[in-house]
């Protein structure tokens, strides 16, 4: 069997969610499947990370898809040629481009189709191309895989997909997650805080993450005599104009910290020291920083909108991401009343039973031998 992947997404020291996923799916699924030859189609010179066992044939197929234009070029006129010449039985795309004449029975993964319902929070280019093409994707692919029953009730309703065609499976937790102890709290509160407990927000910083709101709400929590600090991971570079005037005329604007993008170790060690993971977001098609929180025995703060009461369930504290008031107060809940974290983070630890990279794994490798 020959399944050819789409993994242009597999970038060192770069991987986002679409990545991550990529990269734990297709570790256990090549490692399972040794008798199988798969070849990784990169965009770019790549990470010897990436290529997991002997079973990998790598390609380089240039251009590095760096915009729309080439997007365009590399989907539908690269890759053509290329699967044409491996003769793949399957073609398994993790960011659900798929060319329109692609020989091999294909499969899509759509995470969500969020640029649907905020169009303008993107790149002009971008949005143009997601909205036209990502339709003619889903209709072309024989399979697709989304990661919420929200988005797969999301992309049928939006694309008229036949339900039997959507697949959900979940996302899982990656293994280097894990509780902080005592001295690692302290170690870290003692490098980023001065000391002081403190909020996170883990994600990319665009305008439907919502960090306008965590900012206001955080200023609020704040007057009301919060005694925690606010810090945030993710590239500044997607932080917009509005946000950025907001954070400077925050009364406390200095108990705000803007870390940018670390490394996993980093992360990890302060995740597992948060008082609480802030997750607010105005949309998302599963939202991995919650499963994360869970898994360091953090409580969740996240919203009531689009995935994210399906995936946290019982185990956060679900507030209505447009009300600042209601943010604030969950904030000054998880710092005033022990019994609530303590709940919280329990109900977190049976929640994560549900996601496991090795089940979805197992999950997606029965799809794609289901369509050879």
């Amino acid at each position: 069997m020959r399944i050819a992947i789409n993994t242009r997404l597999l970038i060192k020291d770069k991987i986002d969610g679409i990545g991550k996923f990529t990269f734990e799916i297709l570790k256990r699924i090549v490692n399972n499947n040794p008798e199988v030859e798969f070849h990784f189609i990169f965009d770019r010179p790549f990470s010897s990370d990436f290529i997991f066992n002997k079973n990998i044939i790598p390609h380089i197929l240039p251009p590095a898809t760096r915009h729309p234009v080439l997007w365009y070029f590399w989907v539908e006129f690269q890759l053509p040629r290329l699967l044409k010449k491996i003769q793949a039985d399957v073609f398994f795309s993790p960011d659900g481009f798929i060319p329109q004449n692609c020989i091999s029975p294909s499969i899509a993964v759509i995470h969500d189709i969020n640029f649907e319902h905020f169009p303008n929070d993107l790149n002009w280019t971008h949005s143009v191309f997601y909205r036209y093409y990502f339709k003619k994707y889903a209709n072309r692919a024989n399979k697709i895989i989304t990661v919420s029953n929200f988005s797969k009730n999301d992309i049928k309703k939006q694309y008229g997909i036949d339900d039997k065609k959507i697949d959900v499976v979940y996302n899982g937790v990656s293994e280097y997650f894990h509780s902080a102890s005592n001295q690692t709290q302290l170690q870290i509160k003692e490098k980023y805080t001065n000391g002081k407990d403190f909020f996170l927000f883990i994600g990319s910083l665009h305008k439907r993450k919502n960090i306008k709101n965590l900012l206001l709400s955080f200023d609020q929590y704040k007057k009301n005599n919060g005694q925690s600090k606010l810090l945030i991971i993710g590239e500044n570079k997607w932080l917009d104009k509005s946000t950025k005037k907001i954070h400077q005329k925050m009364n406390y604007t200095n108990d705000v910290f803007f870390l940018g993008r670390l490394k996993n170790s980093e992360l990890v060690d302060i995740l597992g020291s948060a008082k609480a993971l802030c997750f607010i977001s105005l949309f998302e098609g599963f939202g991995l920083p919650i499963i994360e929180a869970m898994k360091c025995n953090v409580p969740v703060i996240t919203s009531n909108t689009s995935c994210m009461p399906e995936i946290a369930d019982n185990a956060a504290i679900i507030i209505n991401p447009h009300s600042t008031e209601e943010i604030s107060n969950a904030m000054m809940q998880i710092e005033k009343n022990p019994m609530t974290r303590k709940s919280l983070i329990k109900n977190g630890e049976n929640r994560i039973k549900d996601f496991d990279w090795s089940k979805s794994a197992n999950l997606i490798w029965k799809i794609i031998k289901s369509i050879n």
